[in-house]
């Protein structure tokens, strides 16, 4: 970011003090849209003397100007400020005859305690921003201790990053300010987008300030936040025809469930038909087949497969799923399937080795390939989506869990890259890895779809959606992974986050689709 910032003014001479001013009114503006107007309320704003208080420095003046009282506490003097933090803060010296704007140095922590201990509508926080390393402490620690105290009865605005947060890095490393709303600018920071470090910025808007487009796409980064409008373009680019048939929105099978798992594969089979696939085909044990028959909504179609003595999927199987998986556009195999036995193990990997069509690994076809071995791969004519959760990515590199949390992206783009398959990591923030070294950080989703059978539900979602625009996967798997976490928002909305199971995903996900790609999600004419 420092580099688009410098880039922009020296490639594209934009003055880095107009994007200083950039930066805060669209922070005001983003203020005003959550919380309302500022105009007769009263604000205190913590600066730090570098560019992060600068910004603080322009949004008093912008707030005051608005009609808010601005009380800004500058941790430090004006005389150790430099650049264009240092003509803002001059500025608002000059201004601060006003009986409504105040700039007020702070040498000491009792000057500072004093200062922050009136009553106010709104706190600001501009002390450290960017690029900070270590722990904050001294009066930066107290004014952080300070920010949190006002927190809990008044909003929080961090402008760019919260106080005390590393930039670059999820984890946390000292204390830090919980903020109600950060406004980032340009482009969010991986501690913006990834917990823990992203739980304390609140909501977050990400906010332009005049850095062009190209800039920010030729930096370098592969690491990306789904936003609604990326999700929005490819409903789009994806949407059927107005005198589509069945066929034209595409065949997908389910190859899943065994003895006493019946339930997962007719919630991924429910998942592909509400994620809009014309035909589903759920293919299981023959002795499961009139179970799933039973527990899946009407419109599945099912298929029946030799069985272990068992009761799970047999690999004399592996001829008939390939000939199903033919005739239909997209595969998805694990749910339920069980990986005990030996020979549904054998089944896994003979079906994912001689695929004939692009298809989605899960649950317990993941276990059944457990370590994974190189050899597997997926190819551009018949992708690999793999869905893993911590636990089931953990057994497929043989490391502990405790390895795959403490590093995810890194885990996930390095596995992804060298088997040329997307990989989906699960969790809060669930990843989407591609072949080429880009991750996708999603920001959908809820702790209540911490449930059984949420990641039955995305697998046919993922199979449903690229089964409608096969030549897309990617965007395919970034699509479900948003709309899957949308759709559990809106559940838990309606049930609460306690009371959600699997199935009120899918009963939500019209609702999903609607609210992002809009009426022609209702009737396409």
């Amino acid at each position: 970011m420092r580099e688009v910032d410098r880039l922009t003014s020296e490639r594209y001479h934009i003055p880095s003090l107009l994007l200083m001013e950039n930066a805060a009114a669209r922070t005001v503006e983003a203020v005003e849209k959550m919380f309302g107007s500022v105009s007769g309320k009263r604000a205190v704003i913590l600066c730090g003397k570098g560019n992060n208080g600068g910004d603080g420095a322009a949004i008093a003046r912008q707030l005051w100007m608005r009609g808010c009282s601005v009380d800004l506490l500058l941790l430090g003097r004006i005389d150790e400020a430099q650049g264009d933090a240092r003509i803002n803060f001059e500025i608002v010296r000059a201004l601060s005859e006003s009986d409504r704007l105040r700039l007020i140095e702070i040498e000491s922590l009792e000057r500072l305690r004093v200062a922050s201990a009136a009553s106010f509508d709104f706190v600001f926080d501009a002390i450290l921003g960017t690029g900070l390393t270590r722990p904050a402490s001294g009066i930066f620690e107290e004014a952080i201790n300070i920010i949190n105290a006002l927190g809990q009865k008044t909003p929080v605005i961090a402008v760019d990053i919260p106080s005390g947060v590393s930039s670059d890095s999820f984890e946390l490393i000292g204390p830090t300010v919980r903020a109600h709303l950060t406004v980032t600018f340009t482009a969010p920071k991986p501690a913006n987008a990834l917990p823990p470090a992203s739980d304390l910025s609140g909501e977050l808007v990400v906010a332009s300030i005049g850095s062009p487009q190209e800039l920010i796409l030729s930096s370098g980064s592969q690491l990306s936040l789904v936003e609604r409008e990326m999700i929005a373009r490819w409903l789009d680019q994806s949407r059927r025809s107005a005198h589509a048939n069945k066929g034209d929105a595409g065949k997908v099978l389910i190859l899943a469930g065994s003895r006493g798992k019946t339930g997962a594969a007719s919630l991924a089979g429910d998942a592909a038909l509400r994620a809009g696939a014309g035909l589903v085909t759920i293919a299981t044990p023959e002795s499961s087949l009139p179970v799933v028959a039973s527990l899946c909504i009407a419109e599945c179609m099912t298929e029946p497969l030799d069985e272990t003595p068992t009761g799970s999927i047999s690999r004399m199987a592996a001829p008939r799923a390939v000939e199903l998986s033919s005739a239909r556009d997209v595969a998805a195999i694990g749910p339920g399937l069980g990986s005990l036995d030996e020979m549904t193990r054998h089944f896994v990997r003979e079906f994912v080795t001689s695929r004939p069509r692009p298809t989605v690994v899960d649950a317990d076809a993941l276990n059944s390939l457990a370590p994974w071995d190189a050899s597997i791969k997926g190819s551009a004519e018949f992708p690999l989506i793999l869905t893993p959760h911590p636990g089931e990515m953990a057994r497929m590199t043989e490391k502990t869990v405790e390895e795959v949390l403490r590093d995810r992206v890194e885990i996930a783009r390095e596995f992804s890259s060298a088997q040329n398959l997307i990989l989906v990591l699960k969790g809060s923030r669930t990843l989407i890895a591609a072949p080429d070294g880009e991750v996708y950080v999603n920001s959908t989703g809820n702790s209540g779809m911490a449930t059984a059978g949420t990641g039955d539900v995305l697998t046919g979602m993922i199979a449903g959606l690229m089964a409608q625009k096969p030549i897309d996967p990617l965007g395919a798997t970034i699509a479900a992974v948003y709309l899957h976490g949308l759709a559990g928002d809106i559940a838990a909305s309606r049930t609460s986050t306690r009371a959600m199971i699997a199935s009120d995903i899918s009963r939500c996900l019209g609702d999903a689709f609607i609210e992002v790609g809009g009426a022609a999600e209702r009737l396409n004419r």
